[in-house]
């Protein structure tokens, strides 16, 4: 294989590299968006779900507060799934940014405000919210082989 037809197949691996991380991201918005914003006293009262209440240790219940989390992940969702279906890594490097604005300090938050959460739920909150981290640094890297050098 020549140079070139290898660093087409590199772009390529690159690419649908960052469409699955912007499918993965595109999931968790759609699942805390539509919760949050379609049922907001459920989302607060249990949310991630699965016999955890990460959101009610938080503070009092604030139905405005929750809306507006759902209706910011939603927001998420579209600029994800704008980045899967488009595939430019323009659209991508915005869909990680737009992730990272959000994600970083919502990380610090909850990093700085664990007490009060068993080993499991601290874990699961390092683990979910530092993942999202990782993912949009993902979509941070260069797209084809030419921009990285």
């Amino acid at each position: 294989m020549s140079q070139d037809g290898r660093r087409a197949r590199l772009d390529r691996m690159r690419n649908r590299t960052k469409q699955v991380t912007s499918a993965i991201l595109a999931v968790t918005a759609v699942y805390v968006g539509a919760w949050a914003e379609l049922a907001p006293r459920s989302f607060y009262d249990s949310f991630p779900g699965f016999g955890h209440r990460w959101v009610s240790a938080a503070g009092p219940y604030n139905e405005h507060l929750v809306r507006d989390v759902g209706g910011l992940y939603l927001a998420l969702l579209l600029v994800s799934l704008w980045a899967v279906v488009r595939s430019r890594g323009e659209i991508f490097a915005l869909a990680g940014c737009a992730w990272l604005v959000f994600s970083v300090p919502h990380f610090v938050f909850h990093m700085v405000h664990l007490d009060g959460f068993g080993a499991a739920d601290k874990a699961g909150n390092v683990v979910s919210l530092g993942g999202t981290i990782v993912l949009a640094a993902l979509l941070l890297l260069p797209s084809r082989i030419e921009e990285a050098s």
